[in-house]
């Protein structure tokens, strides 16, 4: 265990195509093999609302609509990962968004099948992790 009031925090989701696969606990023990602590784990299934508020910054974009459609046809894991430069980390072990191009023995390489079912989604900055972890762990912000 860390001394996780130094440690950085990300955000993760184990998305709908990867849950209904069976996936969850293996990216799980990849993301604790990594060295990651799991602060937070909530199994749900979103609302529209959630979908698009979450994605609100994509809202203008052609794949919004599907983006949402597809974040709310299951369930997800959502989960606040902590380590040294947690954020560079977990999207180096995701692996590419293109499942195709994702290196050998990322999450995305594993479990993804295309660019929209790549199984996990991650944040992309430490100022969009802790706005994604206040949506749904404001305690942990």
């Amino acid at each position: 265990m860390h001394n996780l009031e130094v440690l950085e925090q990300t955000f993760a989701i184990i998305k709908p195509d990867a849950v209904k696969d069976g996936h969850t606990e293996a990216i799980i023990d990849l993301i604790e093999q990594s060295g990651f602590d799991i602060l937070a784990e909530e199994h749900c299934t979103w609302t529209r609302e959630q979908a698009e508020e979450f994605y609100d910054i994509h809202r203008n974009r052609p794949f919004f609509g599907e983006l949402v459609e597809f974040m709310i046809s299951g369930p997800i894991v959502l989960l606040v990962l902590a380590k040294e430069n947690a954020v560079v980390d977990w999207r180096n072990l995701m692996g590419a968004t293109n499942p195709a191009e994702a290196a050998k023995g990322t999450v995305r390489q594993l479990f993804g099948t295309s660019i929209g079912n790549n199984a996990t989604h991650g944040s992309d900055s430490i100022e969009n992790a802790n706005r994604e972890i206040g949506l749904f762990f404001p305690e942990l912000v």
